[in-house]
């Protein structure tokens, strides 16, 4: 059997052998094999297919490695990978010890820049690009692929603006394809959208930061992308190329259905129709909770806001975005500006849910600090996809957020043991608190299928007892109780398990009470072990000079990267088989 033109290319530079006739029968075979591969072992779809003419046009162009390509955010680099000898391996893509589904500076040379939250690109690769001109490689070329949803962060402007008074060699290519994971929003994007219909009447915003602007080119014909890279080449300084794709191309189901295709399971590769779910009625995702929680509260409290930065789906504001859409917004990816745009609500009375995913939260630590804590504005902080996510891996993971909040003065923590105390805690914060409050919430389904109670007030600051044993007493916080119940149950266990609920203010009564209690105290958490639930726990227990033991389990002092949430508890000694192992020894 002949070989595929696919199958010869071990590297760029055996792409770069190839006549330009043999391009477009690549780019045919390397969309099939994306959708083959990910139709059964999932992932992020669209992003790479809409990207597979430009992917290949870059590598033939430019000289790879040594040329520096950076894919921001990294949903899109599928097609990378493959091309730069990771194809016989790319069935691996996010599992565990398998390949990064996002560039991996450690996994190959090719992936010079390691991404997976967006906007990050342009001064990665301006760096990359400065310190090119310093040695003298001034003919070294960096590229920066960004898409029209990131390059409207303001990281991106940052780079943006101090690139523009540079002499770098730096290409910013726009992948302008109207969509991130959800539709782009914002005056950018109807800029940006006027530049293709070519009505736009203000001065070009790039030629005008000091660019060298070049497009809008199609980015799936193959012929003018080349043709404009070979000039693009040739051109000194910072440059900026605005491309078109369409996200999901070659695939008509996942064309049409942007957002579903942007990561959409498994699927049947001809049709693109997904493998229908099982339909036996399950708990629901602790982010439709969120959702409806927060439209059914709206209903009642008309002061209530939702903020999300760029995820309405994947947070589920998208149902009061529906309902209550001059109350409910979408800012784009700029989670400084959600974090400061609440604060600013809040001054004026608004009730205002900000919903982030935890990971996210991170990139506005300082919002969180300087204009919501020190001003003890009630912000109502939800975060999704708390502690270990599963196969997106180390850029993903939110468990860092208990301890980068937990030194915050006036933030009130908690994390909700399943999805009724989610709803219970969102209806007691929006009845009024005295300080902002964090609550934070794991990815994935619940535990119960009726979970649409009669709302209960909660008391701040109070944990309490779930079951009552001997001498050994373990203390949960948030969703991990589940493993640890089902750990005591399988061992039978004689021991007590408090589920603390606060992180913060800690019921210091009880953790009396339990001290002068128990022999042994072993505290579980999803998060960091440095800095969360077992530090203060910890730092307490010395404080009232307990003589018992304490064991604290969590996320260990590295970074858990990509593989099934099972196996991340299993690798954090935090799965029911590691619980059910130790309780054994406490028994």
């Amino acid at each position: 059997m002949q070989k595929s033109i696919l199958d010869t290319i071990l590297s760029p530079a055996d792409l770069r052998a190839l006549a330009p006739e043999q391009l477009p029968v690549l780019a045919q075979e390397l969309r099939r094999f994306i959708i083959d591969i990910i139709a059964t072992k999932e992932g992020h779809l669209g992003a790479s297919l809409g990207v597979v003419e430009l992917t290949i046009a870059l590598h033939y162009i430019f000289n790879t490695p040594s040329d520096n390509l950076i894919w921001d955010v990294g949903h899109q680099a599928y097609g990378h990978k493959i091309l730069t000898g990771r194809k016989d391996i790319f069935h691996t893509n996010r599992q565990k010890d398998g390949i990064s589904g996002f560039p991996n500076r450690g996994e190959s040379i090719y992936d010079t820049f390691g991404t997976g939250h967006s906007s990050t690109s342009i001064s990665a690769a301006l760096g990359m690009a400065m310190a090119a001109g310093l040695k003298g490689a001034h003919n070294r070329h960096h590229i920066a692929v960004i898409g029209d949803a990131s390059i409207a962060s303001g990281m991106a402007f940052e780079g943006l603006n101090h690139a523009g008074v540079t002499d770098a060699n730096l290409l910013v290519i726009l992948n302008d394809n109207a969509i991130g994971i959800d539709p782009s929003v914002g005056a950018l994007k109807r800029y940006l959208t006027n530049v293709k219909k070519g009505t736009a009447r203000e001065e070009n915003i790039f030629e005008a930061l000091n660019f060298s602007y070049f497009g809008p080119v199609d980015g799936h014909d193959l012929n003018a992308l080349i043709e404009v890279l070979q000039e693009l080449k040739k051109t000194n300084g910072p440059k900026f190329l605005h491309v078109i794709t369409t996200k999901g191309k070659g695939l008509a189901l996942a064309e049409r259905e942007q957002i579903t295709y942007h990561a959409p399971g498994k699927f049947d590769a001809t049709t693109g129709i997904r493998v229908a779910k099982d339909s036996t009625p399950q708990p629901p995702k602790y982010q439709d909770v969120f959702g409806h929680t927060i439209v059914e509260l709206a209903t009642l409290n008309k002061e209530i806001i939702g903020i999300t930065p760029a995820m309405p789906t994947g947070s589920s504001l998208k149902y009061m975005i529906e309902a209550f859409p001059d109350r409910a917004f979408d800012v784009g990816i700029a989670e400084q500006h959600a974090v400061t745009l609440s604060a600013g609500l809040a001054t004026e009375g608004m009730v205002v849910f900000c919903n982030i995913y935890s990971t996210f939260l991170q990139r506005a630590y300082d919002q969180v600090i300087h204009d919501v804590a020190l001003q003890n504005l009630p912000v109502i902080f939800c975060l999704d996809r708390a502690g270990l996510v599963g196969q997106d891996g180390g850029t993903h993971q939110g468990v860092y957020d208990l301890a980068y909040l937990n030194c915050i003065p006036n933030l009130i923590i908690y994390a909700p043991s399943d999805e009724i105390a989610l709803r219970n805690i969102m209806y007691t914060a929006q009845q009024g608190l005295d300080h902002p409050i964090a609550i934070r919430y794991p990815r994935g389904r619940g535990i119960h299928i009726n979970w649409q109670l009669p709302f209960k007030e909660i008391s701040i600051g109070k944990g309490y007892n779930v079951i009552k044993g001997k001498k050994t007493a373990v203390i949960t916080l948030g969703s991990i109780l589940k493993n640890v119940l089902a750990a005591v149950n399988e061992v039978n266990a004689s021991c007590s398990v408090y589920d603390m609920g606060f992180l913060k203010p800690l019921d210091k009564a009880l953790l009396d009470t339990i001290f002068t209690t128990y022999e042994h105290i072993i505290t579980v958490e999803d998060g960091s072990k440095i800095g969360g639930l077992g530090s203060s726990v910890g730092d307490y227990a010395f404080a009232k000079a307990y003589k018992g033991s304490l064991t604290i389990l969590g996320i260990p002092d590295t970074f858990i990267e990509h593989a099934t949430v099972e196996q991340q508890y299993e690798e954090a000694g935090i799965s029911v088989a590691s619980l059910s192992l130790l309780l054994k020894n406490f028994a």
